[in-house]
């Protein structure tokens, strides 16, 4: 008997012939973000992915679950005995937990405890059913233990069964982040501006399995080197979930006093937010990605009407992934809570989106012009400028 920790596919399963693929890049996903805790073995089965730590009694199980709760393509883990698939070592093992269980109970002040038994069988040369399983094991609980009951509808928890050509004894199931793993569905460039939506964004792009890297417009002085600092952070705590991010900061001082200097102050967010967009392509493309990711929301400010994010659009040849785009901000507030970028992102410090922004935006601009008032000055030669001394911050030391 050791313990070892279970992770559960979900929409992977449904990959048909290309479900082996997305398996193995989980399994590599798996094995980069948890090296650090130890030698562990990755392997899998019939939807479940089994770790099997070298060293049992070392291990630091706890932290790799948490660490696996983040891992994008499993949607729930658990710390589980692995024993051999014979009906009285599961009955002890069963025991065993259950006995562990009452204990934590007891220590929270809960003497009058209620459970059930849920079993899948699927070694089928196994000599008992699951329904005959579960009635067998959870007679034994109820005789070994006097203040517990039987509840099918609202349990206080449920021991899990599992016989396979090894059998697993679990209670929790912890939920996981699920979607597809990272790297298999390609690679975008999320414009990283550190406030609350673009981390939000860049964690539901990534969710569907693809690899991101980031470019943050450092406008300084005007922008302060903190702000800079917490851009890196916001970086930092998306790659639990992306793993190792690559994050490009562009200096974006001279482009951004050119447009405030050069065009009518109502169009200036938007041709702001068009530059960007050309300097982000160029980035983009030079690191492999196929799309730009922003954090936007229709209507949430006035860069963000319909008209004109069509004229920012314009402005790129890459795909443009939304993925906030029809929520609003209490949603989009209640997610980053979830994901731990929330208290980062509403730190005080000004991205230079906010710099210069204009008392009376244009709220429905016409492409052309806009195109008018950018072709007055030479925009994309100092936009060259900026991506030639573009700073590389490597955030993050996995490889997934």
């Amino acid at each position: 008997m050791r313990q070892v920790i279970l992770g559960r596919i979900g929409e992977i399963a449904l990959k048909g012939l290309n479900r082996g693929n997305f398996e193995k890049n989980l399994a590599r996903n798996i094995k980069e973000s948890i090296k650090q805790y130890g030698n562990a073995k990755v392997v899998w089965s019939q939807s479940r992915f089994f770790i099997e730590p070298e060293d049992c009694d070392n291990y630091n199980y706890d932290e790799v679950v948490s660490r696996l709760t983040c891992i994008f393509g499993l949607v729930s883990v658990s710390l589980a005995y692995e024993l051999e698939s014979d009906f009285e070592a599961i009955k002890d093992n069963a025991l065993r937990l259950v006995k562990k269980k009452m204990d934590e109970f007891a220590a929270g002040g809960k003497t009058k405890v209620t459970f059930k038994v849920e079993t899948r069988r699927g070694l089928k040369t196994f000599p008992m059913k699951s329904p005959e399983i579960s009635a067998e094991i959870g007679g034994e609980m109820l005789e070994a233990f006097s203040d517990l009951s039987v509840d099918v509808n609202n349990p206080d928890f449920i021991l899990f069964v599992e016989v396979r050509e090894n059998s697993y004894v679990y209670t929790d199931i912890i939920p996981g982040q699920g979607g597809m793993p990272i790297g298999s569905n390609g690679k975008a460039c999320l414009l990283l501006s550190g406030g609350i939506d673009s981390p939000v964004a860049g964690h539901m792009i990534a969710k569907r399995g693809v690899k991101i890297c980031a470019v943050h417009f450092h406008s300084y002085p005007y922008t302060s080197e903190r702000a800079k600092e917490k851009v890196v952070e916001l970086a930092e705590l998306l790659t639990r979930y992306c793993g190792s991010i690559k994050l490009m900061v562009v200096p974006y001082t001279d482009v951004q006093l050119a447009i405030h200097e050069n065009c009518r102050d109502e169009l200036g967010t938007v041709i702001m937010r068009r530059s960007m967009m050309r300097i982000a392509e160029v980035l983009a493309r030079k690191n492999g990605c196929s799309a730009l990711i922003t954090g936007e929301s229709v209507g949430q400010v006035a860069s963000q009407t319909m008209a004109a994010m069509y004229c920012t659009d314009n402005a790129a040849n890459l795909p443009i992934f939304r993925p906030l785009i029809g929520m609003d901000k209490v949603e989009v507030i209640d997610r980053a809570r979830a994901i731990g970028t929330f208290e980062t992102s509403i730190l005080p410090y000004e991205d230079c989106c906010t710099v210069f922004t204009p008392k009376h935006p244009k709220t429905k601009p016409s492409l052309d012009e806009v195109l008018a008032e950018e072709s007055r000055y030479d925009f994309k030669a100092l936009e060259a400028v900026a991506i030639e001394n573009t700073e590389i911050i490597r955030v993050g030391n996995a490889e997934v």
